[in-house]
């Protein structure tokens, strides 16, 4: 097939993918919430902090499921999250949530020049209740809070996965005839 050719069925995919996008915004907006309880999480610093003050002064809240800083995926997602932390902030708040212990969590930050904030959800059952932990251990996802009077209400969460819409660099690599062609992230490159 050309390249103008391909180009053009390529150009139809995006304008299915846009019009499923759409389709899964409504679906979305009209969810029936699911009230949580007011977790307490550890910060790096060592003090405790609980959910719903986590949003500070915004209705609603965004918390990513990282597994640790055992996992090279969740670098590489939360290294995607750094560059644009201060433009998801300024919508609403934003924190990543991990079973690390909380020094483990400031050290490792550190060394990666993560911006955003942190907390461990380490002793706690947070993963569990919000699906974010399997047999084999914890996974990565998003999930969203909003809060409405004195209630903290889950509004929506996704699973992470390689390839999925919430890191940048499968896309591009999608852009290369071979794809990523079996890469994976590592925690630095040579």
């Amino acid at each position: 097939m050309s390249y103008k050719q391909t180009a053009q069925v390529l150009n139809e995919y995006r304008r299915e993918i846009a019009a499923l996008r759409k389709r899964m915004r409504d679906a979305q907006a009209a969810v029936d919430p699911e009230e949580v309880k007011d977790y307490v999480f550890t910060r790096p610093d060592g003090a405790s902090v609980r959910l719903a003050e986590l949003f500070g002064a915004k209705a609603d809240l965004f918390v990513i499921h990282n597994m640790g800083r055992g996992c090279p995926y969740c670098t590489l997602w939360a290294d995607c999250f750094s560059g644009v932390y201060h433009h998801l902030s300024n919508r609403a708040a934003f924190v990543v949530s991990s079973p690390d212990a909380p020094d483990v969590q400031r050290q490792f930050a550190g060394s990666r020049n993560w911006t955003f904030p942190m907390v461990s959800h380490q002793g706690t059952t947070f993963a569990d209740d919000m699906g974010y932990r399997g047999r084999d251990g914890f996974l990565p996802g998003v999930s969203v809070f909003r809060r409405e009077g004195g209630k903290i209400l889950r509004v929506s969460d996704a699973p992470f996965s390689p390839g999925d819409d919430f890191c940048a660099v499968w896309h591009l690599f999608d852009l290369i005839p071979e794809g990523g062609a079996a890469w994976h992230p590592k925690f630095a490159y040579g």
